[in-house]
């Protein structure tokens, strides 16, 4: 009997060990949306964190997917082309032929995916050599959170660069975070394989200028390194700022891949469509992991989109489209934001672009209480503003690397892509802790 449970013990061991995942996952399994999600969802919370409307997306856009779904055409609810439904990839190849300043092949310069996530996945998964000869991949932070994890499960190795705060403790632009050009030079190296940079940057919302994108133009020449731009927030640009592609400067078309997104351009978040552009050559890997990943994405979707995007594109300029005034309807809500922000203390990053605004809380006078975890104090903050205030953000530092956290935790992230009478109550909220700090 005594060796029988010897026997089985040893066994059960042996199998623990075999049933872990795999290596290449371990240091990703905390995910800042994850557990703030979960506490936003608690009852009677207001939720400015996550990126996603609360409002309903363009009528067109949603009776174009209703038409699709209504449609006798038996081919519109069965599998597509793997790299994208032929009406949408042409469709965004037209839209995006005069922005890139080139005609774009629909056919082996685009590649559709699981949303902008399963396009970054495909592009790093891709193209990232693991191992001996393991790719350096430069990201620029804050970046979003899905890049590091995704560079280290290809078996990169992520090198960090900061976009630096000249202004703090006061209102600011999110311009006013640079980057030091001698630092930037200093982490390529000749294993560098690719660079991300986020424009407009997410959590940030700045706009990177003509100046800084040239600067990362050369770099990527005299390295020989492919740049992903991650282009998402596009539509989202401010009067008085000006988005660019890195892709349009000279000798970069070659070199670049550029992301898009379904859900950021028509806020639609949940129907999860993203693409590629760029290179047939550079396309070539990205589209072996898609085909053997997801292979393709839902007909009924793309086809919609598809119709959503031949919509748009004849207004384009137009008082009607929706690119255009995007924007603009964001315009008075993130203004609204950033006053109702100062006014209780928290200096507001105001946004060039982007539906995100980063507060500075460094000034508040908060008597924060130790819940035992080794953790930046924006997550401390945004737990204890969730539990006494119902009111829901962000921590920043989750889109830094362990370094250079230190540069992101005395700033909290809001969301203001949101129905007015969402911000109203938001507004409250602040307005009554406001009372509660200055008692009459």
């Amino acid at each position: 009997m005594k060796k029988w449970i010897i026997h089985n013990f040893c066994a059960i061991v042996m199998a623990s060990q075999k049933h872990t995942y795999a290596n290449r996952l371990v240091g990703s399994e905390n995910n800042v949306w994850v557990e703030f999600t979960k506490l936003a969802s608690e009852p009677g919370v207001l939720n400015l964190g996550q990126g996603f409307p609360d409002f309903k997306a363009p009528e067109h856009v949603v009776k174009s997917l209703q038409q699709v779904i209504a449609s006798e055409n038996p081919f519109l609810q069965q599998y597509t082309r793997s790299f994208g439904h032929p009406r949408l990839i042409q469709a965004l190849a037209k839209l995006f032929s005069p922005f890139l300043k080139r005609n774009i092949d629909a056919f082996t310069e685009i590649l559709l995916s699981v949303g902008a996530y399963g396009s970054l996945f495909c592009i790093i998964q891709g193209l990232v050599n693991p191992g001996d000869e393991a790719s350096a991949v430069i990201i620029i932070e804050p970046y979003f959170d899905c890049y590091e994890p995704m560079v280290r499960t290809a078996g990169g190795t992520p090198v960090f660069v900061p976009l630096r705060p000249s202004k703090k403790g006061v209102i600011s632009s999110s311009g006013d975070w640079k980057l030091d050009p001698i630092e930037l030079e200093s982490k390529f190296s000749s294993k560098t394989k690719l660079i991300i940079i986020n424009t407009p940057n997410n959590p940030l919302g700045k706009v990177f200028t003509q100046q800084e994108l040239e600067l990362i133009a050369e770099l990527c020449k005299k390295f020989d390194v492919v740049c992903v731009a991650d282009e998402v927030y596009e539509w989202m640009t401010y009067p008085g700022y000006k988005h660019l592609k890195i892709a349009t400067l000279p000798g970069m078309w070659e070199r670049t891949i550029t992301v898009g997104s379904a859900g950021k351009m028509f806020s639609v978040t949940g129907w999860k469509l993203g693409w590629s552009i760029g290179p047939e050559n550079l396309l070539f890997g990205p589209k072996l992991v898609h085909q053997n990943c997801v292979y393709t994405c839902p007909t009924p979707l793309q086809e919609a989109l598809a119709v959503a995007i031949e919509t748009e594109e004849e207004r384009l300029g137009a008082a009607d489209c929706y690119l255009n005034s995007l924007a603009l309807e964001l315009l008075p809500k993130r203004d609204r934001l950033a006053q109702v922000l100062e006014s209780l203390g928290m200096h507001p990053v105001v946004p060039e672009a982007g539906y995100f605004m980063l507060a500075d809380i460094s000034k508040m006078n908060i008597d924060l209480p130790d819940d035992g975890k080794d953790e930046p104090k924006d997550f401390k903050f945004v737990r204890w503003m969730i539990r006494e205030k119902k009111l829901a953000g962000i921590p920043p530092s989750a889109f830094f690397c362990s370094e250079h956290k230190i540069m992101g935790k005395d700033y909290v992230r809001f969301c203001f892509i949101k129905k007015d009478s969402t911000l109203a109550k938001a507004a409250d909220i602040l307005q009554n802790w406001k009372a509660e700090m200055n008692p009459k």
